[in-house]
């Protein structure tokens, strides 16, 4: 039988995530496992091209974005399915994939569900796929959840995460 104990759903806050994000809250309430919600913070000054570029960010830009960040992961999920549920929020600086694969280790998260942009042979040739990198990396199971509109519907009905949902729309 499988156990889940740890679910992490790592979260860009897209539109492409929010499929990922139910599938994520649903793993965790049908195994009574704990998930974790996690956003890693691309530091520009790591993609700069070379030192000394052009570009000038403001001097909290990190600290800012940070901040931003853990306010956003505070209010993803609805209050009444988070209240009821052992919910850990993180945030990392870095690479993507790195970050998302040391979390992973570092918590013994049993399952990783993240969703794909689906931005197509260029757009992946351009910029990578962070999913393609976790699923390579991760030393545990990792569901990709695609953001087609005709994806496969990942709620179950009547449960707790889609009542949740529901009632904070309205």
């Amino acid at each position: 039988m499988i156990a889940l104990k740890q679910v992490l759903f790592p979260t860009d806050f897209s539109d492409c995530s929010r499929t990922a994000q139910v599938a994520a809250c649903e793993f965790a309430e049908r195994f009574g496992a704990e998930l974790h919600l996690l956003h890693v913070l691309e530091d520009a000054l790591l993609m700069m091209p070379e030192p000394g570029s052009a570009l000038s960010l403001p001097q909290n830009y990190l600290l800012d974005m940070k901040q931003a960040a853990e306010r956003a992961l505070s209010g993803l999920l609805p209050a009444e399915w988070a209240a009821t549920h052992v919910v850990h929020r993180a945030t990392r600086i870095g690479n993507a994939a790195n970050e998302i694969v040391k979390y992973a280790a570092e918590r013994n998260i049993d399952l990783i569900v993240l969703g794909t942009h689906g931005r197509g042979m260029i757009g992946h040739f351009l910029a990578g796929s962070v999913a393609e990198r976790v699923v390579q990396h991760a030393d545990c199971p990792v569901m990709t959840i695609p953001s087609r509109k005709n994806a496969p519907q990942t709620s179950f009905p009547g449960s707790d995460w889609e009542r949740g949902v529901r009632s904070s729309a309205s």
